[in-house]
C-alpha cells in the first residue's frame, strides 16, 4: 500500500522540500547515492572496480523546465565523460531525456544528446537512455531509433511491467539495440502496466529469455568495462537471476558469459553483486550522484520493503 504513496511523493514539491530539510534523510539517501559531486562518484566507482564490478554513472536530475537547466545538465555529462576518461575507471553513463530538455523542446533535447554522444564517441564510451514514465516512452524510443542509426554507442532501457514492452523488445533486438531490461519504478495505471508483482516477474523472465536469445548478435567489446554487451539483465531478484543463468547455460543455447551482464543499483544487495562477479559474470552497478537525490531516493524506498524499513529504522534512531 505504501508504494503508490511513495511514488506520488517522489514528484511532489512540498514533500521534497520537507524531507530534504532533514540531515537523516540525506544520510539515509547516501546508501543509494554516491555523493553530490563527480569526485565522490568516481571514488565510489573506483572502489566498485576494485571488487570486479563495472559501473554506469548517472548524474541525478529530471524534468527540467528551461533550456538553461538542460544546457547545464548537458555540460555536467560532458564533464563526467572527461572525468571518466581521465580517471581510467570502468564506467559508462546513463541519463534521462527530460534532464536534457525533452519537455522544453524535443529538438533541443536531441541537440544536447547528440553533443553527449559525440563526446562519448571521442572518449570511447557509451550512453544509456533511462526510461521514464509512460508519458515519455514513445518519444524516448523514437529519439533512440533516430540516433542509434548514427551512433552505435547508444543503448536503451525497457521496463518489464509495461504491457507494450514485449512488442518493443522484439522490434529493438532485431535492430541490435543494447537493452537494459528492468522491472519499472514509476506509478503506472493498470491499463498500461501489470498491476501485480507476480505478473511483472513472469513477464520479466519471458522478456529476459527473449533478450538472451539475441545476446550473441553483437560481439563483446574490447573495453567491456565501458561498452556493455547487447543484453543487460537488471534485477536484484535472486530467483530471476538464477533462472537467467540456467537459461543462458542450457546446452541448447550455451551463451558465453561475456555476451550478457547483470546490472544492479548502487547500495542494494552488495553481497549478491560481489557473488556474481566472483562467479565470473559481468556485473555493472548503476551509480547515481548529485544534489537532485530526492526523487531517486523515494523511488528506491517504494521498490522494496527492506529499503523502507532501513529508512524508518534510521528515523527512529533520531
Amino acid at each position: 500500500m505504501l508504494r503508490p504513496l511513495l511514488l506520488h511523493l517522489s514528484h511532489t514539491r512540498w514533500a521534497r522540500h520537507f524531507v530534504s530539510r532533514f540531515h537523516f534523510a540525506r544520510w539515509a539517501a547516501a546508501r543509494f547515492v554516491a555523493g553530490e559531486t563527480i569526485e565522490a562518484a568516481i571514488a565510489a566507482i573506483r572502489a566498485l572496480n576494485a571488487k570486479g564490478l563495472n559501473a554506469s554513472l548517472d548524474h541525478l536530475g529530471e524534468n527540467v523546465t528551461t533550456a538553461a537547466d538542460a544546457a547545464r545538465a548537458t555540460e555536467d555529462y560532458l564533464c563526467a565523460l572527461d572525468q571518466i576518461a581521465a580517471s581510467g575507471i570502468r564506467s559508462n553513463i546513463s541519463l534521462k531525456l527530460t534532464q536534457l530538455g525533452l519537455e522544453v523542446d524535443e529538438a533541443l533535447c536531441r541537440h544536447n544528446l547528440r553533443r553527449i554522444l559525440e563526446k562519448a564517441q571521442a572518449t570511447q564510451n557509451f550512453v544509456r537512455l533511462d526510461m521514464e514514465s509512460t508519458a515519455y516512452t514513445d518519444q524516448t524510443i523514437a529519439l533512440f531509433r533516430a540516433l542509434h542509426r548514427e551512433f552505435d554507442n547508444l543503448g536503451l532501457v525497457l521496463q518489464a511491467y509495461l504491457y507494450r514492452t514485449e512488442k518493443d523488445l522484439i522490434t529493438l533486438v532485431e535492430e541490435k539495440a543494447r537493452i537494459r531490461l528492468c522491472k519499472g519504478a514509476y506509478d503506472e495505471p493498470p491499463d498500461k502496466a501489470f498491476p501485480h508483482k507476480a505478473e511483472v516477474d513472469a513477464n520479466y523472465l519471458k522478456l529476459a529469455q527473449n533478450l538472451l536469445d539475441h545476446a550473441q548478435a553483437l560481439p563483446p567489446a574490447a573495453d567491456a568495462g565501458r561498452q556493455p554487451p547487447l543484453a543487460a539483465i537488471a534485477t536484484h531478484d535472486e530467483k530471476i537471476i538464477a533462472a537467467a543463468k540456467t537459461y543462458a547455460a542450457a546446452a541448447a543455447r550455451n551463451i558465453p558469459r561475456e555476451y550478457f551482464e547483470f546490472q544492479m543499483l548502487y547500495g542494494i544487495r552488495r553481497d549478491l553483486q560481489e557473488q556474481l562477479a566472483a562467479e565470473g559474470y559481468p556485473v555493472r552497478i548503476y551509480v547515481p550522484y548529485g544534489t537532485e537525490w530526492y526523487p531517486y531516493f523515494m523511488r528506491r524506498l517504494a521498490e522494496r520493503p527492506a529499503n523502507m524499513w532501513f529508512f524508518l529504522s534510521q528515523l527512529l534512531r533520531g
